[in-house]
């Protein structure tokens, strides 16, 4: 026998054991429900007109090319159906199902244009793929009121170890990438984030100061470092909760990052002890005076559900191979050297939250068979959403100069060359040339590879942006 065979046993035998699936149940409502609002906001703030009506063009993931959108009302229709699956996950309606689909339509949607791209987006559809795989339909839902032969009382361990996992994954992956001068010692993009909010009353006029930028870079820095150890360990795990809550509502305050602020509180209740809905209701039951047995009664069904549910050791050694995977693909960027902030070869699904403020003035050259030279502004191509995000990522920029060059090719103006000018300043350094100007990004094409076509990034240290000072009077 192999070494490596009796520690796969050992990580089979704990994997399998038991765990009350109870922490599992309440996730999967909160999650179907912050999904399923989600999708309703989308609607209601008028994002499927704008994102799938106004372009003209749209970005492809490098090997996601052929993920094209529909007619704008089958946009609609998506998102309503995404509203309604999220409610069905809730309840565990059609759990099986619904979580499926969920996953595909999501992913989907999400695959259409790059511009759209956010963690935790990413994220969303990492947690529906591995719900796909575990019954949490098996407690507290309507699936099991239908058939209590559903109903288990307890889970392997290697499901809730999983999306722990996944959810630690964010905020382990976010602290490494914060390891640099930028963040650590400038305190940027912070200082340019916090110093737009300069007139809130009180707390304004601080913002903009620089060593506030780097005190608050460094508490997001241990924030994201400690807060799953904190969380895993009983003792510490209410105060380190409570920080997360504090941290996340600070962020949504100032920064307008979606349901990021909202999701991450609620995967950090999969921290707690398994059984913690158990234990909240017993608590509530003793206040209120109801008896112990109504407070803790789980349902009709017996089966603990481990047997049906036991990963095999090929299931073990996938399961490590994906935890394998997710640890490897943030860490790619430092395969390509430099600033990842700069080229951005691997910055996209590694969670480098809120890290980089760029922005970019962009303008293409369009050289002629004759040699006559044609300038083309992005805006003829893009709404400006998408320029504003396309002006600070080199594979866009490539992207769009194929486009060009595809769109004179279809008015019979073949074998143009396309070269751009781009000037771009990170983290509110200077603006530089970002791109060679002497390369004709027509006959680029993007990969995997190192892109030799993206040129050195700024060597300077950021300027922090100058605290404003203000005198205003306060009223009683």
């Amino acid at each position: 026998m192999t070494p490596i065979n009796p520690m796969l046993d050992r990580l089979q035998e704990r994997l399998n054991a038991p765990r009350d699936s109870a922490s599992l149940a309440v996730f999967r409502m909160l999650y179907g429900v912050l999904m399923s609002a989600s999708a309703l906001r989308f609607i209601a703030n008028g994002r499927v007109e704008r994102y799938f009506g106004e372009r003209t063009f749209l970005f492809k993931y490098w090997g996601f090319g052929w993920v094209e959108h529909g007619p704008v009302w089958s946009m609609y229709a998506a998102y309503a159906l995404l509203a309604g699956l999220g409610l069905c996950i809730a309840l565990g309606l059609f759990y099986r199902v619904a979580i499926v689909l969920f996953f595909l339509l999501f992913s989907y949607v999400e695959l259409t244009d790059v511009t759209n791209y956010l963690n935790h987006y990413y994220l969303v559809s990492l947690l529906a793929l591995l719900m796909s795989f575990m019954p949490l339909h098996a407690r507290w839902s309507v699936d099991a009121w239908r058939r209590p032969a559903l109903t288990r009382l307890a889970l392997p361990a290697w499901m809730l170890s999983l999306v722990r996992f996944q959810v630690a994954t964010v905020y382990l992956g976010a602290a490494l990438a914060k390891l640099g001068s930028d963040w650590l010692v400038h305190g940027q993009p912070l200082n340019l984030w916090l110093s737009a909010h300069a007139d809130l009353p009180w707390v304004g006029p601080y913002l903009g100061l620089p060593a506030v930028a780097v005190l608050a870079s460094w508490g997001g820095f241990l924030h994201d470092l400690l807060v799953v150890p904190l969380l895993l360990w009983s003792r510490t795990r209410a105060y380190a909760f409570a920080a997360l809550v504090g941290f996340h509502a600070l962020t949504s305050t100032w920064f307008n990052i979606g349901i990021f602020p909202v999701l991450m509180p609620l995967a950090a209740t999969l921290f707690f002890a398994p059984n913690w809905p158990l234990q909240a209701r017993a608590r509530l039951a003793q206040t209120f005076g109801i008896t112990a047995r109504a407070a803790t009664n789980t349902g009709t069904g017996t089966s603990t559900g481990v047997k049906m549910n036991r990963l095999s050791r090929a299931g073990c050694a996938l399961l490590v191979a994906y935890c394998a995977f997710q640890v490897v693909m943030p860490l790619r960027s430092h395969f390509y050297g430099g600033n990842v902030l700069w080229h951005e070869q691997g910055m996209r699904w590694s969670w480098r939250v809120m890290l980089r403020d760029k922005h970019g003035s962009i303008s293409y050259r369009v050289r002629l068979e004759n040699g006559r030279e044609a300038r083309v502004p992005p805006r003829r191509y893009l709404t400006s959403d998408q320029e504003r995000e396309m002006s600070g990522q080199p594979d866009l920029i490539l992207q769009l100069a194929h486009h060009i060059a595809a769109d004179f090719a279809q008015r019979g103006l073949k074998h143009v060359q396309v070269r751009v000018d781009a000037l771009v300043s990170l983290n509110g350094r200077a603006p530089v040339p970002m791109i060679d100007p002497q390369v004709d990004l027509a006959q680029i094409d993007d990969g995997i590879r190192t892109a030799g076509w993206i040129l050195s990034p700024p060597r300077v240290a950021p300027v922090p942006l100058a605290p404003r000072v203000r005198y205003a009077s306060v009223d009683p």
